[in-house]
């Protein structure tokens, strides 16, 4: 799939039916489009076909490679058209407008009273003949019930009752509503963009003995890069010289600058500080971290929520029925009541007509959904998906796994205890050398506490036991390294230690040879972040771990969780999930948050998955729904809150857009609403909902 920028698509209605002849044109079945984020995801073989689809349906729309990003957006992808054609009829039309109204009664009185028609019918084409048009081209294809239609047949039927003004300016404000919605979505767009606009233009790069400046998708693994004090950090790798302060909230959200020196990795998209940093390239620019984010943020709207889903069904039902009710209107009471005049009742039928568009309600929900996701994404939260962000507003139990997760998952060694006729020293090398190929973090911990080089060669046979620990072939001797379990299925015995530390145990060639216990810390932000989901109405905060018992009550009860269950192997953990979910009412979502590597198979089962730390593990990007790019417990707080904002928002707008146009519909019945209140009930009902939709992108929390 190739990655396309759609240039000139502000109709969300037009954005529904190109992808609705997409997925029945053979060859364009997968064919994401993302209205939203104005993206198209396409094989390119068929983009031709696609482009002919889209000329068909909404006229100079514009299929853009991505790979023209940079000139693009230097031209005219969000151009500023405050001088355009579209503008200046505009102003003309209403400058007609305005000397039609203060002179056709004049004029009536005079020779000259065709100039009426001339004044109002000049302006009425120069804002309406694009609408006419496109309205005659949808019937011709099929499809009729649309805005262009229903503008159209309005505003004829108030030229031909004489309502002149009233037809122009019906169409004037439509155009000017149209232009200012268009004006409002591609800001949408823009504050998403510069939301996420964390994506580098140039590396300089090692080569030929001199550093010279590339595009980073140029850029090869493995090739040194050197990055100075304020640019981007342009792609992912590991430092080799140098430190500094780097400035990660556009990444992780974090507001505090990081320290990194040599041996550590960097993200792409981070903003170095003061120091002078030479990195080796790890992925290449296609794999890396600030791709996968612009990727997932673009990407998440074509998950779409429940209530646009119901929107979008909704609309293609409603304005067939309020059309059908319109014309009734018009003719079924002259032909009931003998003084009742078909004029009139025709005018009051062309007020329901103007009122029926939907658009405020198909533009607006999927804005705010996308702007929900863009200003996550601005916190270091990236969700998948408006269903995801929806269904956060829906959760009424999280289960939290505990290393690494509410705990900094940095174990440090805190003693050894060797059998008799073993040494400390000789636990800790087996162990190390045991555990070399594995990056979990009791791992990690235990070769630091060796300090000493490893050589890999010098292990066969590894074996990785899952929920269990290691069983390798070191020097030819058979070495286990893991839970008390691991031990006891080989066949060792051993005598358990009674300690609420976790507890690595070794074996060496089918005797047991000792322990090392290591200790972990709880995260600073852990218990207030579980206190606060309980103020937020989470009913239950539920711990999983596969530490033993004595170790997790100590942190059950320093984080202050609801229940814990413990010794839980990976399967255990699925199970426990599952028994959880039936316990929970209609209506209600589970949240499991993990570390997104041992975690995955949970993180798949539940409602709503949560993977902690970044995007470096691919076992996170596949099953997690939302990614918390810092690791830190208070982002399921943001999480949270952030989705709830969104969702209130998009009420706001449902009740806004529904209220106002079921209250015009009752006045233009009664004879009470002009089309001056209907133009308001249509154009300016859908500004105003695209408006406060907007909002969800400047959201900063509660």
């Amino acid at each position: 799939m190739m990655k396309y920028y759609v240039q000139g698509l502000d109709c969300a209605q037009c954005a529904a039916r190109i992808e609705a002849e997409f997925h029945n044109t053979e060859g364009l079945q997968d064919t994401r489009l993302n209205f939203a984020a104005g993206v198209l995801h396409l094989d390119a073989k068929y983009e031709g076909i696609a482009q002919s689809i889209i000329d068909q349906i909404e006229p100079g729309v514009r299929l853009i490679p991505a790979e023209a990003e940079r000139s693009i957006k230097e031209s005219n992808l969000y151009q500023n058209v405050l001088l355009s054609p579209r503008v200046l009829r505009m102003g003309v039309a209403l400058a007609l407008l305005i000397i039609g109204v203060v002179w056709g009664e004049v004029l009536r009185r005079t020779p000259f009273q065709a100039g009426e028609y001339v004044v109002f019918i000049t302006a009425y084409l120069l804002v309406g003949l694009p609408v006419i048009w496109r309205a005659l081209k949808n019937i011709s294809q099929g499809q009729v019930f649309d805005e262009y239609f229903l503008m159209t047949v309005a505003t004829l039927g108030a030229f031909a009752i004489r309502a002149m003004p009233e037809a122009v300016a019906v169409m004037l404000f439509y155009a000017v509503g149209e232009y200012l919605q268009d004006l409002a979505v591609d800001r949408s767009r823009r504050s998403v963009s510069e939301l996420i606009n964390v994506r580098p233009d140039r590396a300089r790069v090692w080569l030929e003995d001199q550093w010279i400046e590339l595009p980073p998708e140029k850029v090869e693994i493995g090739q040194l890069i050197l990055v100075q004090p304020g640019e981007k950090v342009p792609l992912d790798g590991v430092v080799l010289e140098g430190d500094s302060y780097v400035d990660t909230s556009a990444i992780t959200g974090e507001s505090l600058p990081r320290y990194v020196k040599s041996g550590d990795e960097v993200m792409a998209g981070v903003i170095n500080g003061s120091g002078l940093l030479k990195v080796r390239v790890s992925r290449p620019f296609a794999a890396s971290s600030v791709v996968k984010i612009l990727e997932l943020v673009e990407n998440a709207a074509e998950r779409k929520a429940p209530t646009e889903q119901f929107m979008t069904r909704f609309a293609a039902v409603y304005t067939p029925i309020v059309v059908i009710g319109a014309v009734l209107l018009a003719v079924l009471p002259p032909l009931i009541v003998s003084t009742a005049s078909f004029e009139v009742w025709l005018y009051r039928a062309l007020v329901l007509l103007v009122i029926s568009c939907p658009c405020a309600l198909v533009i607006s929900i999927p804005l705010g959904y996308f702007g929900g996701i863009g200003a996550a994404s601005r916190q270091g939260i990236l969700i998948k998906g408006a269903n995801y962000l929806d269904a956060l507003t829906e959760v009424s139990t999280v289960v939290f796994d505990k290393t690494g997760t509410l705990t900094e998952g940095v174990f440090q060694v805190q003693d050894i205890l060797p059998h008799p006729g073993r040494s400390a020293a000789e636990i800790l090398h087996y162990a190390a050398l045991a555990e070399i190929h594995t990056n979990h973090p009791i791992a990690r911990s235990i070769r630091e506490a060796y300090a000493q080089d490893l050589d890999a060669s010098r292990v066969e046979d590894y074996q990785e036991i899952k929920g269990h620990g290691i069983e390798a072939k070191i020097d030819g001797r058979i070495v286990l390294a893991g839970n008390a379990r691991l031990l006891q299925l080989k066949g060792i015995r051993i005598q358990e230690i009674p300690h609420h530390k976790t507890i690595v145990y070794v074996a060496i060639d089918g005797q047991y040879a000792g322990a090392i216990l290591l200790a972990d810390q709880v995260k600073e932000d852990a218990r207030d972040s579980l206190q606060a989901l309980k103020e937020m109405g989470i009913e239950s905060n539920i711990l999983l771990t596969g530490d033993r018992y004595a170790s997790a009550v100590i942190a059950a009860e320093e984080l202050g969780v609801d229940a814990f269950y413990a010794g839980l192997l990976p399967e255990d953990k699925v199970a426990q999930v599952e028994d959880l979910k039936r316990q929970l009412g209609s209506g209600q979502k589970l949240v499991f948050v993990g570390d997104g590597i041992n975690d995955a198979p949970v993180l798949a089962l539940s409602d709503i998955g949560v993977a902690m730390g970044d995007l470096g593990a691919d076992a996170a990007l596949e099953a997690a729904d939302i990614i918390l790019m810092d690791g830190q417990p208070q982002k399921i707080v943001q999480a949270l809150e952030i989705a709830h904002f969104t969702r209130k928002i998009v009420m706001e707008n449902v009740v806004l857009a529904l209220g106002v146009k079921a209250l015009v519909v009752v006045l233009a019945i009664l004879g009470l609403a002009t089309m001056w209140a209907a133009v308001f009930a249509d154009v300016g009902v859908a500004l105003l909902a695209v408006l406060n939709a907007s909002r969800t992108l400047r959201y900063e929390g509660a």
